[in-house]
């Protein structure tokens, strides 16, 4: 190439850069939360995200070292500010018009699983599908002569789970939990997308592309994944909405039906609504993707860490146990699982140490005034109890930090111990909460619409397999970590090739 044409363009690329610097030093300069602590930035591309992929642990350290409102770098060096403060909290929850989530939270959302939807409650498919599950554990035992056996509870759970949601979501048979060659289309694109070897990289590159919407025309990794799930999706969504409407009779047969799908479907049908308001076939067809997702994964998840906690714990199992044969049918209604007050603490117990989703984002649409309950000193010395937040400022909002603050819940607050629900922190009534204290499903006007369905799920699964097995741990002591990217999934240490599982050494109880 010649002088002529390398000249100019040199000279372009270094216009870009230095005008870059420019904007990079004045932003720096005035930027108002400069004078924050925080911990260094160890790259300028990927900042200190690499960091928290790696240790899941690393945000509650930051808190301990620098208190509960900081700054740290994101990907691309973006600053973000981490708050756990619970008078921050409050008004960032409950002036949702300024804070909402960052734009590529919304592009990643809406490349997976398009637009949100609600949710639904049905307490028989529950039981139904864990004592199916318990078969089948059963059968695997019976094969070891009943000794303790390992298995990967994680996988089986999300299998279980997919069934759940198939029945109780939209009235369809998925047979994840079916033994057959040829293994559930949907529940290995979810394996494939969130719990391969290779997931968390691959979620890193997914959010970078949500950044740089460009990334989406090239083949990064993570990308066939990403687009093999929603294929899969939409296309068993489509299924599902064909044959629903095709063996229904309008609204009138959808009245007879439960599920989310006859819900929305009766719903939309209705003479009440304009024809104008009606949700299409196909926006319909959107919203089941979502509840796949949202109704799936996250059960699983913390269903799992509830088996992993009581495995470390014996004695929990054994009292929870002792409860839940109190009742003397297999199969209790809502009314009866929620009238039993230790397996209410265990539950909220898991959700507090080991919520499913760590932490959330939100960014601010305009300036605002961000009130701190702890003032903080700055590096110049100078005391603050306010914050001056910039329109375009990221904040993180740090579930498990904020459920695990020895301020809010005692000197114990890391330890598993359902007992403190007896007597709940005061404190912890100033976390912001649309249940139980906890921030797990969020609060305010954005708040988790699908958690009393969650709830009895959750509590269905445990009264279930807490009756039929007795759990004990498959590896040493601290041989469980988890991932650190979207879901909190668990994940045994020494073999991470495998991806996300939590082996548990079962055996049948009798009582």
């Amino acid at each position: 190439m010649s002088p002529q044409i390398l000249i100019p363009i040199a000279v372009t690329v270094l216009c870009y850069v230095l005008l870059f610097t420019v904007q990079l030093l004045y932003r720096e300069l005035t930027y108002p939360l400069r004078h924050l602590s925080g911990p260094q930035n160890p790259s300028f591309i990927f900042g200190n995200f690499k960091n928290l992929a790696n240790d899941a642990e690393l945000p509650k350290k930051w808190r301990d070292e620098f208190g509960p409102t900081f700054l740290f770098k994101n990907l691309f060096s973006a600053t973000c500010l981490q708050t756990s403060d619970l008078k921050a909290l409050n008004h960032i929850i409950f002036n949702s018009s300024v804070y909402q989530r960052p734009p590529f939270v919304n592009r990643n959302r809406e490349a997976m699983i398009g637009p949100e939807a609600n949710s639904w409650l049905l307490t028989e498919i529950f039981i139904e599908k864990a004592v199916q599950l318990r078969e089948i554990w059963t059968s695997q035992l019976a094969q070891n002569t009943g000794a303790a056996t390992r298995i990967d509870v994680y996988s089986w759970l999300r299998r279980m789970t997919l069934d759940i949601i198939g029945q109780a979501g939209f009235n369809y048979d998925f047979n994840a939990l079916e033994e057959t060659e040829k293994p559930n289309e949907l529940n290995q694109a979810f394996t494939e997308l969130l719990h391969s070897p290779n997931s968390q990289r691959n979620i890193m590159f997914r959010i970078v592309a949500g950044i740089v919407p460009a990334l989406n025309y090239v083949p990064f990794p993570g990308r066939k994944e990403r687009d093999n799930a929603r294929t899969k999706m939409f296309s068993v969504a489509g299924r599902i909405v064909s044959d629903s409407i095709r063996t229904s009779d309008g609204a009138k047969s959808f009245g007879a039906k439960k599920d989310l799908l006859s819900v929305l479907l009766r719903a939309n049908l209705s003479k009440d609504i304009p024809e104008s308001q009606r949700l299409s076939d196909t926006e319909v067809v959107s919203q089941i993707p979502a509840f796949f997702v949202a109704g799936h994964e996250t059960t699983s998840t913390a269903t799992a860490w509830a088996l992993h906690a009581l495995s470390l714990n014996p004695n929990v199992q054994a009292k929870l146990r002792g409860e839940l044969f109190t009742i003397s049918s297999q199969n209790p209604t809502m009314n009866q699982l929620n009238s039993l007050p230790y397996l209410d603490s265990v539950v909220r117990e898991v959700l507090r140490v080991y919520s499913p989703v760590p932490f959330v984002d939100r960014m601010a649409m305009q300036d605002d005034v961000l009130p701190l309950s702890k003032p903080y000193i700055d590096k110049t010395g100078k005391s603050h109890d306010t914050l001056l937040i910039p329109k375009g400022q990221i904040i993180r909002l740090p579930i498990l930090v904020i459920h695990t603050d020895p301020e809010t819940w005692g000197d114990d607050a890391a330890e598993f111990r359902p007992e403190r629900w007896e007597h709940v922190p005061d404190a912890s009534s100033a976390v912001p909460s649309v249940w139980g204290n906890l921030f797990t499903f969020f609060a305010g006007p954005n708040n988790c619409i699908g958690f009393r369905f969650a709830l009895v799920e959750f509590k269905a699964l445990l009264f279930t397999l807490v009756r039929g097995f007795e759990f004990e741990p498959a590896v040493p002591k601290g041989g469980i970590g988890c991932t650190s990217i979207g879901l909190q999934s668990p994940v045994a240490v020494g073999e991470r090739e495998k991806g996300t599982g939590l082996p548990i050494l079962l055996k049948l109880y009798n009582a």
